[in-house]
């Protein structure tokens, strides 16, 4: 069988729906102290209903008139002739060889374009789903589905253009508008509308989704009302005093920033959910995980790469840090901004310090010059606006083709890092033509030398494999005053150097206050042994955070049931129960049914297992973790052959997947083919450069397959890696005896000696390397 770590090296970390930690009960004492300070359920949620915002006009008449036309107003609509803004007058749109058209039929919008099977077929458009600065339409499938098109309406150029101007318009592709990455149900639904109820079948693989308005409206912010509106319909001076929150279940007023932001990061956040959203959740990850500052995502210094929303930025920033919260710029029913241009920042800094030459460098506005131009001689950016505060602090990127978001970070430009760690560059954004190293002579004549240290060093080296970043991870994981997703971001990282030094570090990030970097430590803590497997996530069990318990409940699955107390089995298997809800939830994409995968493996129902596994492929085929587990169970019930064309497959689709490499490499090794194996090998070692194990396997085989001279060094860069290891020592020292070098294994078994007194493996080394050299083989 292929001796790899376990299944959890393939569990997918950037999309996974849930995530757990495990407490000690001091830790656990602790996290009941921080979540004092959070918001309480106000109202038990069985008794409060839904009532929707006509309830609320008459006493919020001012709010109400803010919201309307608000993005969140317009955020979803059924199409008719005063929501739908694209030209459906026998319209025509052309991509890669299909001729889409747009057209009304009985006062009806429709769109003939290429179905799930590849043929042209007329699909009724049924709602409008955005205002600006794009428009996509909505259109009813089997199943009760709603898929997106992607052909999208840009307002403001008013044209259609495609989402992917270089999708090849598969129907097999994941990204084609019938497929699942287009799924308004699972994708789009929950932030779009109010009270939201998925209600997604995994048996039948149908949904009945429903809302209670279709838009976001007051209650998708405020909780359901009835409780409050009947508490405001009795006259004023009959109202109970003693209703906490007049009634409401989320409290919006007199909280902390972090509770604010922590509302909005609900929609405005990468994230994976665990549920349908509960306003009475105490803490964020009761119902979703944030992502990460993880590779594809973001850049290695955490500026926005994929589309990311805003919260995993903002939460970086300085601002954060010091309690400045959404409102502070947006007015939470507009959703405009407070103030215009730089008058929005003057709020907090100085006008005096900050709004002159001396600090930005840069024209003002009204000021002779010239603008911005693009190569094609196209103005860019007109005189003065290089002096606005966001054109250097928050650069951005366009998404969906054409709506550009800013990046909430708010950082200082570090041209420096631009050129060290090949991110981003907010000069760049208007000196397009100049380089970083021009920027960063600027930079050094404005404000002098100030490079202060910044985690995307230690994430650019983490992200690749360098055994130097490892301390670094390790002090940025417990450093207090880095923000929480960059300590999370660190550990996950840090998964990839599996010594003592690091899983102390993850034990002791077990007990962090934040449930963001508990989580991260039970998500991403190295393969251990059933008995420390018990020791640490039992405990966790008791996490107030679902998403660490749940976690902690699926790590425990390695375990046999007999090393379990008959309480912790009762809190085991409620905590699984809750995973298991969590990902039948996301059943309807694949890494939903990649970890029930996982799940069913651990607990002994192969035959689920494989059918999980074999659903995430069939609703993407191009998700590789779930073919490289399937490869794994096929090769547990051998059926090697099926498992080396599985990883093959993946191989060749994802070359930069050097796990797979090694999972090859160890199954060609099982198939006795021992050199077809050493280049997967190799390419797993030079990409997991970190990975002792790789070295010494590929050494090991090299040393088989008698190429001495080839295994040394593998041997000897195991060793490096983890110097303490006893497997490593014994294995350099039989490799010199083999090679007659008896002073260098000499050496290697006096270090065994001295590392393992209690190992006799050493002395008997040494007592041979002295038989040797009585007879002078040496």
């Amino acid at each position: 069988m292929i001796n790899g770590t376990s299944l959890r090296s393939w569990e997918v970390i950037g999309v996974v729906a849930t995530l757990v930690i495990i407490l000690t009960i001091p830790i656990y004492a602790l996290k009941r102290t921080y979540i004092k300070g959070q918001p309480e359920r106000l109202v038990p949620g069985p008794l409060v209903t839904f009532v929707g915002r006509d309830k609320c006009i008459d006493c919020h008449k001012k709010e109400y008139e803010n919201w309307q036309d608000s993005h969140h107003d317009l955020a979803m609509d059924i199409a008719d002739d005063k929501t739908v803004l694209g030209n459906f007058n026998d319209s025509i749109f052309e991509h890669k060889g299909v001729r889409t058209r747009f057209f009304r039929k009985d006062k009806k919008f429709f769109v003939n374009t290429q179905g799930p099977d590849g043929k042209m077929k007329d699909f009724e458009i049924k709602y409008t789903f955005g205002y600006t600065p794009l428009q996509q339409y909505l259109i009813p499938f089997p199943g009760g589905r709603l898929q997106c098109l992607t052909i999208a309406w840009d307002v403001e150029k008013k044209r259609w253009y495609h989402l992917y101007p270089e999708d090849p318009n598969d129907p097999e592709d994941w990204l084609h508008w019938t497929k699942n990455a287009q799924n308004w149900n699972g994708m789009c639904a929950e932030c779009h509308s109010t009270n939201l109820q998925k209600n997604y079948d995994i048996k039948t693989d149908t949904f009945q989704t429903t809302w209670s308005e279709i838009d976001v409206s007051c209650e998708a912010c405020h909780g359901p009302g009835s409780n409050h509106v009947e508490w405001a319909e009795v006259p004023e001076m009959a109202r109970s005093q003693d209703i906490e929150n007049y009634g409401l279940v989320k409290k919006t007023k007199n909280i902390t920033s972090r509770h604010q932001v922590e509302q909005c990061a609900r929609c405005h956040a990468r994230r994976a959910t665990l549920g349908d959203y509960d306003h009475g959740a105490k803490d964020l990850l009761d119902y979703m995980v944030p992502q990460t500052l993880g590779e594809g995502m973001y850049f290695s210094d955490g500026q926005i790469l994929e589309e990311v929303y805003v919260y995993g930025s903002f939460v970086q920033s300085k601002m954060y840090l010091k309690d400045v919260r959404c409102s502070d710029c947006h007015d939470v029913h507009s959703l405009k901004f407070v103030k215009e241009g730089n008058d929005l920042c003057l709020q907090c800094h100085r006008a005096d310090v900050y709004d002159t030459k001396n600090h930005h460098f840069h024209k003002n506005k009204g000021e002779e010059g010239e603008p911005v131009k693009a190569e094609d001689g196209s103005v860019l950016y007109e005189v003065g606006e290089g002096a606005e505060c966001f054109k250097c602090h928050m650069p951005g990127r366009y998404y969906m083709g054409i709506d550009f978001r800013n990046d909430h970070s708010l950082r200082i430009p570090r041209p420096d890092l631009s050129m060290e760690q090949d991110t981003p560059n907010a000069c760049k954004t208007c000196h397009w033509d100049k380089t970083d190293q021009w920027s960063a002579d600027y930079y050094k004549k404005w404000y002098g030398i100030k490079k202060k240290p910044h985690y995307g060093t230690a994430f650019t080296a983490g992200r690749k494999g360098l055994p130097t970043a490892q301390t670094d991870l390790i002090r940025l994981a417990e450093d207090q005053l880095s923000p929480a997703i960059v300590r999370a971001t660190a550990l996950t990282l840090l998964r990839q150097y599996p010594d003592d030094m690091s899983l102390k570090a993850f034990e002791r990030a077990l007990m962090d206050p934040d449930s963001l970097v508990r989580h991260a430590a039970v998500r991403h803590m190295p393969t251990v042994d059933a008995e420390t497997i018990v020791r640490l996530f039992v405990p966790m069990l008791y996490d107030p955070a679902k998403a660490v318990r749940i976690q902690a409940a699926m790590n425990l699955t390695a375990v046999p049931p007999e090393r379990l107390t008959t309480r912790q089995r009762e809190l085991f298997e409620a905590a699984l129960h809750e995973y298991q809800n969590s990902m039948e939830y996301v059943g309807d994409f694949p890494h939903g049914r990649f970890n029930l995968g996982n799940m069913y493996v651990n607990l002994g129902q192969t035959e689920t297992a494989e059918a999980n596994y074999k659903a995430a492929i069939k609703i993407d085929n191009l998700f590789y973790p779930a073919k490289v587990n399937l490869a794994m169970q096929y090769n547990r019930t051998g059926r090697n052959d099926e498992a080396e064309k599985l990883l093959r497959e993946v191989i060749s689709e994802h070359s930069e997947l050097y796990e797979a490499s090694y999972s090859l490499g160890l199954l060609l090794v099982e198939q006795k083919k021992p050199n077809d194996a050493i280049q997967y090998l190799r390419k797993a070692a030079e990409g997991m450069p970190a990975r002792a194990r790789v070295h010494y396997n590929l050494g090991l085989l090299l040393q088989q397959l008698k190429r001495p001279v080839e295994a040394e060094p593998y041997l000897l860069r195991a060793l490096q890696i983890e110097p303490d290891s006893i497997d490593y020592l014994f294995a350099v020292a039989d490799h010199y005896i083999k090679r007659r070098k008896l002073v260098e294994a000499r050496r290697i078994a006096e270090q065994m000696v001295s590392k393992h007194p209690s190992n006799d493996l050493g002395r008997r080394l040494l007592r041979v390397i002295e038989q040797m050299r009585s007879r002078g083989d040496g």
